[in-house]
């Protein structure tokens, strides 16, 4: 993976950490307040977005780095001139279903423009909502961005889990980081 496969993973690391620990905080805090008798009225509204939120860059993020649940022994065991076409079939459809994604999104957006949060006032649904289109959006360049690696490897008859361990990760180093 090139220069902006490696910043792009580095980003969208850091983006779901500051989510996970935002998220962590929320919840604690909700706890500690309901316990003592004062319920927040926002936390499971901003709760959920984030959980949300996490979800979308965490796609991303997996993608960029094929982690996502595959069928490689399957495709593996296929010639490789059907390996070919069922690697750009595939590629295909989950990039329209992206593309199809942010479409949606944005469109989305549109109709939600000018509302608001329930329980904050002042933020703007759309503002939460954008996650839709950029989380696609960041999806597709991930799959772009990892195709070339994903390409050779699968056409040399290595898993996405042996060719991270060619290329000098072990799995439980390819997990943590």
């Amino acid at each position: 993976m090139g220069a902006v496969g490696r910043i792009l993973g580095e980003a969208l690391t850091w983006i779901v950490i500051a989510l996970m620990a935002t998220l962590t905080v929320v919840v604690v805090v909700a706890v500690i307040y309901r316990k003592a008798g004062a319920s927040l009225s926002w936390y499971d509204e901003i709760a959920s977005i984030l959980l949300v939120w996490i979800t979308y860059y965490g796609a991303a993020l997996a993608a960029l780095k094929r982690s996502h649940i595959g069928v490689d022994n399957l495709l593996l065991a296929l010639p490789l001139a059907t390996r070919k076409v069922a690697v750009v079939a595939a590629e295909f459809f989950v990039l329209l279903f992206f593309a199809l994604l942010a479409w949606a999104g944005l469109r989305v957006l549109q109709v939600l423009e000018g509302m608001t949060l329930v329980s904050l006032t002042w933020m703007p649904i759309s503002v939460t909502q954008s996650v839709i289109p950029i989380g696609a959006a960041l999806f597709i360049a991930a799959e772009f961005l990892s195709l070339p690696d994903y390409w050779r490897d699968v056409m040399a008859g290595r898993s996405t889990e042996h060719a991270a361990m060619a290329h000098g990760a072990t799995p439980e180093r390819e997990r943590d980081g």
